[in-house]
């Protein structure tokens, strides 16, 4: 694996080796967070952006991940990439995005994954389908043609980095671990690990 003095280039390589061979989602990624009774919960989002700050993802608010990592801003996240056998694990710290991040975001979406986002309250019990199609209906009447605003309860993530691990699969289970490490410098450290 070649060495680089930082992570984001090698991790903008792997992301654009597996743009050409995930047959779906390249840029999905568990992100694992922690709940208030000390259980950890992961689930599977699409990443929006990354560079040298972090890695980005977008969410209700009141969703559990959103709660989660509201109450306690640390986060781990895991991208697999099967068809090129490797994996990046991320740890950091986590913060909000601007709201000029998350506007610009939010407005370049489908104008009905918008009106879904205001129709959804993620994670909250649902009486059945019926209930989130009214919802739907709802939003889609009253933002009508116009501009629909992104809700107040929608934002996105930044996970700033703390450790990252490059793992590449070779044969006998021999494989390839590279790990980064932010030092108090802000730059970077860098291991090998045993596989």
């Amino acid at each position: 694996m070649a060495q680089h003095e930082e992570p984001f280039e090698l991790f903008r390589q792997w992301l654009s080796e597996a743009e050409k061979t995930e047959p779906n989602d390249p840029n999905a990624v568990a992100v694992a967070s922690v709940g208030e009774d000390g259980m950890p919960s992961v689930r599977m989002v699409l990443l929006k952006g990354f560079d040298e700050r972090g890695f980005v993802f977008y969410t209700n608010l009141g969703s559990q991940k959103g709660r989660e990592l509201a109450a306690n801003p640390k986060a781990a996240l895991c991208f697999h990439w099967k068809s090129l056998k490797r994996q990046v694990r991320v740890e950091g710290l986590v913060s909000l995005v601007s709201d000029e991040e998350a506007d610009a975001y939010y407005a370049s979406r489908a104008r009905d994954s918008r009106i879904g986002a205001w129709a959804s309250k993620q994670s909250q019990p649902m009486a059945g389908r019926f209930e989130l199609e009214q919802r739907v209906a709802k939003y889609a009447f009253k933002f009508h043609l116009g501009k629909i605003p992104r809700p107040p309860f929608w934002s996105g993530f930044r996970v700033e980095p703390t450790k990252i691990e490059f793992w590449r699969d070779k044969p006998f289970r021999l494989h390839e671990r590279q790990v980064y490490l932010r030092n108090a410098e802000g730059g970077w450290d860098i291991e090998t690990l045993f596989p």
